[in-house]
């Protein structure tokens, strides 16, 4: 339960080593000490580095479930799990793969399985906690979704669509849920710098995009804008404009952006 001065008591991580995930956990924990549930993979190499990383930022607890996101059967018995001791106040959605993008439309088993992570996954423990919450009758839900996903372009379309299905579906969840209690926020960021996105330019020689921001600085935003109620929000503030405007260009001349 969301405590009197509305700081939460537990926090579910679907991810549980994603940096800007343990980031939004970590800014929580500014406000007071909480229970941690990291879900993640049975075999991450950074289940206890994760642990040890949230200990130190101030958490009272923190509990490990295994989640494989392909795994969709699995999935009612995990969020089972990060309920059994009680109810959940908050829940980051927050795995994902980015993958090479050319290698992505030209290879249909990742491109398969990055749909079945980054979108089919998310829709699958949304519709589960959306049932736990909408029962509880109260919670939050952090969804990272990404600018990838507002226009989808040619440089990274596969990727970029599977943002598109889950920012539409969290969307339609927090309408879903609004009568309910529970309230549903989706952040789009630009570029975060990542130890993902940081080995991905170092692999790749891409530069750093304009509104580049540190993981801390998306954690911020998200645990603000959720504690307001808010729905959608950029991170940085800036992108929603920039977006604004390319989502309006028209389609030739958007192909000729190098972007």
């Amino acid at each position: 339960m969301i405590n009197a001065v509305g700081n939460p008591q537990t926090i579910l991580l679907l991810g549980g080593s994603s940096e800007i995930g343990l980031a939004i956990c970590a800014e929580y924990l500014k406000k007071g000490p909480a229970h941690i549930i990291l879900a993640m993979l049975p075999n991450d190499p950074l289940r206890e580095a994760a642990s040890a990383q949230l200990y130190a930022a101030g958490a009272s607890k923190v509990g490990i479930i295994d989640f494989d996101a392909l795994d969709t059967d699995s999935h009612p018995k995990v969020i089972d799990a990060a309920w059994d001791s009680g109810d959940v106040d908050v829940a980051i959605v927050a795995f994902g793969l980015l993958g090479d993008a050319e290698e992505l439309w030209q290879n249909q088993r990742k491109a398969v399985q990055i749909a079945g992570i980054n979108y089919t996954a998310a829709v699958s423990v949304g519709v589960l906690i959306g049932e736990k919450m909408k029962a509880q009758g109260f919670g939050r839900i952090i969804a990272m979704s990404s600018v990838a996903g507002e226009r989808v372009r040619r440089s990274n379309f596969v990727y970029g669509s599977t943002k598109a299905g889950l920012d539409g579906f969290y969307l339609g969840l927090g309408e879903a849920l609004r009568p309910h209690g529970p309230r549903v926020l989706v952040i789009r960021p630009g570029q975060v710098r990542t130890t993902t996105t940081l080995e991905h330019w170092k692999a790749t020689g891409a530069k750093e995009a304009p509104f580049t921001v540190d993981k801390e600085e998306v954690a911020a935003l998200a645990v603000s804008a959720s504690e307001k109620g808010k729905e959608l929000i950029w991170a940085p503030g800036p992108v929603r404009y920039l977006m604004s405007v390319i989502r309006h260009i028209p389609r030739p001349v958007f192909r000729k952006l190098p972007i």
